[in-house]
């Protein structure tokens, strides 16, 4: 009797904790931006994926954004060609384009939109030419592309009838010539477009840290005109670096909130939407809290 009582108040607390957040989110957006070995353990991606379904239940409109590199590396030792990357960012000639295209928008997008219980619809930045982009100019990285416009009008109908658009990061130009863009720069990008209240980036590290091989070094806030000092210092370095460029981006142009979490932590997701016990780094701007 004692045991179910106490499990009857923690409950109790839980959804008067999670009341005013609840109450926060609903109808508001949420961008998330998947990645990392959250995505690669079957277990993990299944928990994820249902507290995405519980999400939007609670009437936040949820938009999926997700990489692959785990994936794309697979597929590309098998064919026996080697990964390049340079500043973080992957270097994609035509035969790794055409991988991209094949394991992005189509095994990987797929295997996320089946765990989604009928609320995922898997599109891809060529649909509805929702990611219209360039070839990237300022470094030679083959068919890397950059971001020129986010068209939303596919993202806003199926956000309108509760469903999940979960966006593989393919793009193209005005040829439809497709390009490889980064997830977590086409997911900024999509969060500015859509008004976004909130973004967040689920990866397999706790969040930005002074030492990366040291978890209890974590920062837990960035005010982002702190950013280039982190920069300097080499805090922010690799593939950190398009991660919070991107965050930074969002912030400036209007989205309130953006975070990296930990998708490694069961539940992560809720914990940082629902509850005062939210974790990794939240990026904001002086003035925006």
């Amino acid at each position: 009797m004692w045991r179910s009582t106490m499990k009857n108040e923690q409950m109790a607390l839980l959804f008067s904790e999670a009341t005013p957040y609840i109450q926060k989110y609903h109808g508001k957006t949420l961008v998330i931006k998947y990645g990392g070995n959250a995505m690669v353990n079957d277990d993990l991606k299944l928990a994820v994926m249902n507290d995405l379904v519980t999400l939007t239940l609670l009437g936040v409109r949820v938009v999926l954004v997700h990489g692959g590199g785990p994936a794309i590396n697979s597929m590309l030792k098998k064919v026996g060609k080697e990964s390049k990357f340079v500043g973080g960012l992957r270097y994609t000639d035509e035969e790794t384009m055409g991988i991209v295209q094949q394991v992005l928008a189509g095994q990987v997008n797929k295997d996320l939109v089946a765990l989604l219980k009928g609320r995922g619809v898997g599109l891809c930045g060529m649909d509805g030419h929702m990611i219209m982009c360039k070839r990237k100019s300022d470094v030679d990285l083959g068919y890397v592309g950059e971001i020129e416009k986010v068209n939303t009008t596919l993202i806003d109908h199926l956000l309108a009838d509760s469903f999940i658009p979960v966006i593989a990061t393919v793009g193209m130009d005005d040829n439809g010539v497709p390009y490889n863009i980064n997830a977590d720069t086409a997911a900024a990008e999509i969060a500015i477009a859509l008004h976004a209240e909130k973004l967040v980036s689920m990866t397999d590290i706790v969040g930005l840290l002074y030492d990366k091989n040291d978890e209890s070094t974590l920062i837990p806030e960035v005010e982002i005109s702190e950013i280039e000092g982190y920069k300097a210092a080499g805090v922010i370095a690799g593939g950190m670096l398009p991660k919070i460029e991107g965050m930074a981006d969002a912030i400036y142009q209007g989205v309130h909130e953006a975070v990296i979490i930990d998708g490694r932590v069961p539940h992560s997701i809720l914990l940082e939407m629902f509850s005062d016990r939210g974790a990794g780094t939240m990026f904001y701007r002086r003035g925006n809290r």
